[in-house]
């Protein structure tokens, strides 16, 4: 482990038991950082992955237990932070259509929490927010052509590049509404308040530690869905594309963001696999059929409110700027996630719940 910074104020992570919350925290604890985990711990197994962190890092690891609603309790968690990641949100579309007010206020009202700790602070303490590829809405205007596997646009830029920032914002569903305007007060608040505020707008996260299910972390889901021998449902035809990144790529920008917050101050950048780790519901079920020797079963539902027939980011403007880029393949990644679960999950059908 590398000597601890000569900064010894902690790292806040709000969502730091989650999926990319856990992965980010145990690199940061690896270089020697102090990381404040603050998370409600409402979704299933994350407790898990904050007992993983606690026990790997021991006191490097903090925790704080609670709501990013309560005002409070973030704003004791955020006094003496160093710097911010904003992790914790409401990640599901069908939940949001299910509790509009919910999704609001954990989205919404919970990121303007935040900014107000940091405005109030006034010392300009760097923040990194999750925003997500829903702020684009559902690219209606854009033509595709459906081919064996997936489909594919025929504009031309954008089936050499991807979707670029410099995309209109067009917000879809209670989810996309919210995120959307949590990921324009972020940006304002660093434009109003000379917060060193970034957002990356995230395009199918995928890797260890994650909770996969229907709603969201289709690819860890399908996995699990795989290895315990269950069906998979595919809502519409199968054939929607995504580029999907491995998340220690995507740990890997967030900690670039934190070396250059004057850099990055008020910027958005769209973050994902890009191009060249672009793939279908469909090629990835094919994907996990090879790695895992098994057929997997399919079932069908209709096509979801809001989803994306195609989306890939155009991750350009960071690549250029900083010299990032996805380094794990989409092969390699579903493969070395598949590796990981057999190892570390439990997957039977009764209990359905990863284990660390």
């Amino acid at each position: 482990m590398s000597d601890a910074p000569a900064d010894d104020r902690p790292i806040l992570i709000t969502g730091g038991a989650g999926f990319i919350g856990s992965n980010l925290a145990d690199r940061l604890a690896r270089e020697g950082h102090r990381v404040r985990v603050f998370d409600a711990l409402a979704r299933a197994g994350v407790d898990t992955n904050l007992a993983w962190l606690k026990d790997r890092h021991g006191d490097r690891i903090e925790a704080t237990v609670a709501d990013i609603r309560d005002d409070a309790a973030l704003g004791h968690a955020a006094r003496d932070a160093k710097a911010v990641f904003h992790l914790a949100a409401q990640v599901a579309v069908t939940t949001s259509m299910v509790d509009p007010r919910d999704d609001f206020e954990v989205n919404i009202l919970g990121t303007l929490n935040l900014l107000e700790v940091l405005r109030r602070r006034g010392d300009r303490t760097p923040l990194v927010f999750a925003s997500t590829n829903k702020v684009y809405g559902d690219l209606a205007d854009l033509e595709f052509d459906a081919g064996d596997h997936g489909y594919v646009p025929r504009d031309a830029e954008v089936r050499a590049h991807g979707i670029g920032e410099a995309r209109p914002l067009d917000f879809h569903t209670p989810y996309g509404c919210s995120k959307g305007a949590a990921d324009q007060y972020v940006l304002d608040y660093a434009r109003s308040f000379n917060i060193p505020a970034t957002v990356f707008r995230m395009s199918c996260i995928y890797g260890p530690h994650q909770k996969g299910n229907e709603d969201q972390g289709w690819v860890a889901h399908f996995l699990l869905q795989a290895l315990r021998g269950e069906p998979i449902t595919l809502f519409g035809d199968g054939k929607q594309v995504r580029d999907i990144l491995w998340v220690g790529d995507l740990v890997r920008a967030f900690h670039i963001a934190l070396d250059h917050p004057e850099e990055t101050q008020a910027r958005a950048f769209n973050l994902g696999g890009g191009p060249d780790n672009t793939v279908s519901l469909l090629e990835v079920v094919d994907t996990i059929e090879h790695h895992t020797s098994e057929k997997v079963r399919i079932d069908w539902g209709n096509w979801r409110v809001g989803d994306q027939r195609y989306y890939v980011s155009d991750t350009r403007r960071f690549e250029a700027e900083f010299g990032w880029r996805a380094q794990t393949s989409a092969v390699a990644g579903i493969a070395h996630l598949c590796e990981w679960m057999q190892q570390n999950a439990n997957i039977s059908s009764q209990t359905k719940e990863l284990v660390s």
